[in-house]
């Protein structure tokens, strides 16, 4: 007797959906892991989850989301206070699978689940730290070519034989990273010269190439014009909540000066521009696409 995914699915309509987003509340608690744990060069396996205190945390302190209510957001060993950020995380990575599994067949949405999980994970280290770890940028790149020539179906090629299609596939997957990466580099070089210093670190080069491995050039195209956009409207919305609410209310990232000290926001200040891409090359490959298809089949001749 053989599994028949859409009789199944056809039959419990509830089911994989509730299973994915169960799954991505999970993941999120372990995505809070590596945020933390990789730009520390700590092992993401060992110890355990552990408190700040250093006590370990017990299996039911620790259910995605529900905990930090349950425990009204502090410590049961040591009373003390940590931060809602871990159960936003754990929510936020349980809706992107959600709506990717929901928008997508199942093999590009599992594709998907792990791009979202590295786009998460990349935004928020640049945000403490302002760097994008290798991990996130050239291994997510590598993994986004093999997955291409595994899974054709990640960029739609399907229908013309395994082969024809890993190979089409494979192709526009490697014609994204290096055409995001490239024009990223000469952004990059062109700024920096009119500006006679640096305006965009090499993690962001090797980043929206990663993204344009799994989104095509497109897709990286529009993580680059998407994610200016993305940081313009954030910068703008945080300095006016600033104004009008004084310093109580803090939404804007990190601002640091080129010799890497703490500054206000404004000209030449260095942002971290990482979660800005992310945001893009995710709207474009969850949404997006659809609408700037026409667009950029136009484009596509020039490639």
């Amino acid at each position: 007797m053989t599994f028949d995914y859409a009789e199944f699915n056809a039959a419990f309509p509830w089911f994989f959906p509730t299973v994915i987003a169960v799954l991505g509340a999970m993941i999120g608690s372990f995505l809070n892991v590596i945020i933390y744990r990789v730009p520390a060069e700590k092992s993401i396996v060992t110890p355990g989850s552990q408190c700040a205190c250093g006590a370990p945390i017990k299996w039911h302190d620790n259910i995605p989301v529900l905990s930090w209510f349950l425990l009204r957001g502090k410590a049961r060993c040591c009373g003390r206070s940590y931060s809602f950020r871990y159960a936003f995380i754990e929510a936020l990575t349980a809706a992107l699978f959600l709506s990717c599994w929901l928008l997508f067949p199942p093999a590009k949405a599992l594709c998907g689940l792990l791009l979202i999980s590295c786009l998460i994970c990349a935004t928020f280290i640049d945000l403490d730290y302002m760097i994008i770890p290798d991990t996130f940028t050239i291994g997510l790149g590598v993994v986004g070519v093999t997955l291409s020539v595994f899974v054709p179906a990640l960029h739609g090629q399907t229908g013309g034989g395994f082969m024809v299609d890993a190979l089409r596939s494979g192709l526009i997957s490697i014609q994204g990273l290096l055409i995001g990466s490239g024009l990223v580099l000469w952004i990059a070089l062109i700024a920096e010269a009119l500006l006679k210093k640096e305006a965009m670190g090499f993690g962001d080069v090797k980043f929206v190439g990663a993204i344009g491995a799994f989104t095509g050039w497109q897709g990286a195209v529009f993580a680059i014009f998407g994610g200016a956009v993305v940081g313009t409207v954030w910068i703008g919305l945080a300095m006016l909540c600033k104004k009008l609410s004084g310093s109580r209310v803090q939404v804007a990232p990190r601002a640091e000066t080129y010799e890497g000290q703490p500054t206000e926001l404004g000209f030449g200040a260095q942002i971290p521009f990482g979660p800005m891409l992310a945001i893009g090359g995710l709207l474009y490959f969850l949404w997006f696409h659809r609408w700037t298809a026409a667009y950029f089949s136009d484009l596509d001749g020039l490639f």
